[in-house]
């Protein structure tokens, strides 16, 4: 695929690792549809990658977990973007916890609740933006590439079942989806990142922080570029589907 003027969808787009990717495609004059549910940061990315070179970016307040939302939500992109090219899966959300845990003798439990929200998000919002992305661009026979966001967690990670079932779930489905989809001219591929640096891990304490970086080969986190370098390899090589690439400095979990 060549990635300048195809037309590429990024969830979660409005910070985080997705906007690192947006910025890294933006760049490379791609057409960007940026999806998340806070306005305010979508609309701040999509200003920046038009700064940045995009050939045009349009963002959608989405919650991806919700069927009739992805539904509309990916009959109005080619509308809006004149096509449908690529597929980002990468919003996601966490609610860790132990399975049981007991301490003087009460035992507290994984929640419903903790488990189907991740689910929800992590999994089904993945499940549904993929069938929908497919079903639009099989309509308007175009070739595309999905790229599932899943996680060096996908082996199992203490304190998050729910995250590692769905990580591990996205990772399954990108091979699925390849060996279904290639008869449309559709690749499917997944991406496990090991521990970056984001938003979400500058919240934690500097010696938890030290901790975990001297478990990893490389010494040092990944940097979210890192990640979006790699989306754009698995966009532009066509002959690269149904892997997960792993991307985490040589740890493994």
């Amino acid at each position: 695929m060549n990635i300048k003027n195809s037309v590429i969808v990024i969830t979660g787009g409005g910070q985080g690792l997705g906007k690192a990717m947006a910025f890294d495609l933006a760049k490379r004059g791609a057409k960007l549809a940026l999806v998340d549910l806070n306005p305010d940061k979508l609309k701040e990315t999509a200003q920046a990658c038009l700064n940045m070179g995009a050939s045009k970016v349009e963002y959608y307040v989405c919650n991806v977990a919700q069927e009739s939302e992805v539904e509309s939500l990916f009959a109005r992109i080619p509308k809006d973007l004149g096509g449908l090219n690529g597929l980002i899966n990468n919003a996601g959300i966490l609610r860790d916890g132990l399975l049981v845990k007991s301490k003087d003798g009460v035992i507290t439990k994984l929640s419903l609740e903790q488990w189907q929200m991740v689910i929800d998000v992590n999994l089904t919002g993945v499940f549904l933006c993929s069938r929908e992305f497919a079903a639009q661009a099989i309509e308007l026979q175009q070739p595309g590439c999905i790229i599932n966001i899943s996680s060096i967690s996908r082996a199992g990670n203490m304190g998050q079942t729910n995250y590692s079932a769905a990580k591990s779930g996205v990772a399954a489905m990108a091979v699925v989806w390849a060996k279904e989809l290639a008869k449309y001219n559709i690749r499917s591929n997944a991406i496990a990142p090991g521990f970056v640096a984001t938003e979400m891990t500058s919240g934690m304490k500097p010696e938890a922080l030290a901790k975990m970086t001297a478990g990893i080969p490389a010494k040092r986190m990944g940097e979210p570029s890192e990640i979006a370098h790699t989306v754009a390899y698995l966009l532009e090589n066509e002959y690269v589907t149904g892997r997960t690439i792993e991307v985490d400095g040589g740890l493994r979990l």
